[in-house]
């Protein structure tokens, strides 16, 4: 892996050497991965399973949803869910240990499990918003594209971890997923102290972003420094999430990142994203790999399932009250 790319941009990975009959291609695309997730804990990842016209499709069923008045907006916001379906107005979600909410709101679609899932637990179901006809089924389309694709990268870990390549599949397959568009809206005054997302880890598995070529998402290198996550328009941006962390041990980085405020004279501009969170089911253990721990890592976390740690998180970042 190039050390001059690590340092001003995070690599970039190709998921068709992955899927490649090629032995060798797909054992380079393990080992790049696994590496820049131990460095900083980003990739950039070409030839996922979004076509362009899907991807089209999604932002411009997003965009219209969040020009909907206001009024019309807010009867999608359920009370009692933890925001976990339905629209989140602005402001309402902070980073942990910050007090001010966030520049975004947004909106949740989640998991539409398989009739033979065997889910011990029940996922809410999905808010229909009945002003635009196709906007549920575009998201979910999406969903289901960015869970195919991670349920890949997961695969790869699961190699670079030197575990059975299929370890994540039962966990991550009908997961507690969560696909989040996000609406950054024009900046009017002089922000007090608040960011379009301040610094935050991730709490799950892994996250895929679309959008994040608009600019503004960086990442803190292993040496303090902010850089620009920068990928090219057809790549998804892929990280670690806390709970990879701790299952791994620290092996594999959940890096702190942030969406900084844009140049003045880029206020009047919107920005669009739209990540990803990629959950396992809540019964799934993150208790520390045994392949993760040595005398040199010794084991630094509690035994926990997904669930029990989610549910600390929401708490943490004020989408679920104590």
């Amino acid at each position: 892996m190039n050390s001059q790319l690590v340092m001003n941009n995070i690599p970039s990975v190709d998921l068709a050497d992955f899927l490649s009959e090629d032995k060798s291609r797909k054992l380079k695309f393990v080992d790049e991965i696994g590496k820049a997730y131990e460095e900083i804990g980003f990739v950039s990842l070409k030839n996922h399973f979004l076509d362009d016209a899907l991807v089209d499709d999604l932002y411009s069923e997003v965009k219209s949803f969040f020009d909907l008045p206001e009024d019309i907006k807010q009867g999608y916001e359920i009370e009692g869910l933890g925001g976990q379906r339905g629209y989140i107005s602005f402001g309402k979600e902070h980073a942990k240990g910050k007090k001010e909410g966030d520049l975004k709101e947004f909106w949740h679609f989640g998991q539409e499990a398989e009739a033979d899932a065997n889910l011990i637990e029940e996922y809410p179901e999905n808010v229909t918003v009945k002003e635009l006809e196709n906007f549920n089924e575009t998201g979910m389309q999406a969903y289901k594209m960015l869970e195919k694709t991670g349920i890949y990268v997961l695969r790869a870990l699961a190699l670079y971890l030197e575990l059975d390549e299929f370890y994540f599949d039962h966990w991550a397959k009908n997961g507690n997923s969560i696909l989040r568009p996000i609406h950054y809206p024009p900046i009017t005054e002089e922000p007090k102290g608040a960011v379009r997302a301040g610094a935050h880890g991730d709490i799950n598995l892994i996250t895929l972003l679309m959008g994040a070529s608009a600019g503004g998402l960086q990442v803190l290198r292993k040496d303090g420094e902010w850089i620009d996550a920068i990928p090219n328009e057809d790549e998804l941006v892929i990280n670690v999430g806390d709970m990879l962390e701790r299952l791994t041990n620290n092996k594999l980085r959940s890096t702190i990142h942030r969406v900084i405020n844009p140049p003045k004279e880029q206020w009047d501009t919107p920005r669009y994203s739209i990540p990803f969170f990629m959950h396992p089911r809540s019964e799934m253990p993150l208790n520390c790999l045994e392949e993760c721990i040595d005398e040199e890592h010794p084991k630094a976390f509690e035994d926990i399932t997904a669930g029990e740690f989610l549910h600390q998180r929401l708490v943490e970042i004020g989408l679920i009250k104590k």
